[in-house]
């Protein structure tokens, strides 16, 4: 995998389990200040499309993935 592949694969992961956690209809509801989270992964990925740069790849960058195919 490459590292934008990884990077989206870490964003749906994070949004799918702060959901979960947040929405009171959920079984693992916890409190509703994880759907927080969920928007802050949301802004991350709006700025990260805006501006071509990613905090997150650069870290996964730097633990040895390549950045393309």
């Amino acid at each position: 995998m490459t590292s934008w592949q990884v990077v989206r694969v870490i964003a749906g992961a994070f949004i799918l389990i702060s959901v979960a956690f947040g929405a009171p209809s959920s079984p693992w509801f916890v409190n509703e200040w994880f759907l927080a989270f969920t928007a802050f992964v949301g802004a991350n990925i709006l700025q990260s499309g805006l501006t071509q740069w990613c905090l997150m790849e650069s870290i996964v960058r730097k633990l040895g993935l390549k950045a393309d195919a």
